[in-house]
């Protein structure tokens, strides 16, 4: 077994070495020319591009310039809480009134509406029917509050502990138990390695409001 995993890492980094080699690390990615792309006054950069599948649709994301890589020692984990919270209580949206209302409209939670958290950024997407003009002015709504009006509530931080608590301990497979063996390695001295999404279970278990605060004050850019 341990030659098993020396030999996946090895073909893991070799596969590294070689997409570097035929590829200059350092130029850019290249942009679609059918995007328009423009900075509001508050520094938010946004992307538009035209598709007309799915036919009546407008699919909006929020990507925030923030994932666990940003975590202090106390706060591993707390990046996807955050994500998590997005969807428990805003400025507009009490409690879980959020999801009530985008479903009353015709859109359907982990289909037309979800999010996830890496180690560099989160994203927030919403897929909006737009046969109505006042639902898509909402959704905009919708995406402000999730960037910047997350209220959480005490309350509804400890409800969310049991929840994420229960996504690490699924996902505590042979994948993961692996990625615990191979991540030191391809991340050797470096932040990444220590830094997995999920965070840790006794962090997410007894952190205290006051570091989920300081997370999303200190780490929270708009891209």
């Amino acid at each position: 077994m341990k030659i098993f995993k020396l030999a996946i890492i090895f073909c893991f980094a070799l596969s590294l070495s070689a997409g570097a080699q035929e590829y200059n690390l350092k130029d850019k990615l290249p942009i679609d020319k059918n995007i328009r792309i423009g900075k509001l006054p508050n520094g938010l950069t946004y992307y538009i591009r035209k598709n007309s599948l799915p036919k009546d649709r407008v699919e909006l994301r929020l990507v925030i310039n923030a994932g666990s890589i940003l975590e202090d020692e106390d706060q591993r984990g707390l990046a996807h809480f955050t994500e998590h919270m997005a969807f428990n209580g805003t400025k507009h949206f009490e409690k879980n009134e959020l999801v009530s209302y985008l479903q009353s409209v015709g859109i359907k939670f982990g289909t037309d509406l979800n999010a996830y958290t890496s180690f560099d950024e989160t994203v927030y997407r919403l897929l909006v029917p737009t046969d109505k003009s006042a639902v898509v002015d909402k959704a905009f709504l919708v995406l402000e509050a999730w960037a910047h009006n997350i209220t959480f509530d005490p309350k509804e931080i400890e409800n969310e502990r049991g929840v994420i608590t229960e996504e690490w301990r699924i996902g505590r497979g042979a994948n993961q138990r692996l990625q615990d063996k191979y991540f030191p390695v391809v991340f050797s001295q470096s932040q990444y390695a220590q830094r997995l999404p999920i965070g840790k279970k006794e962090i997410i278990q007894s952190f205290k409001p006051e570091a989920i605060l300081r997370f999303t004050k200190n780490g929270i850019v708009l891209i």
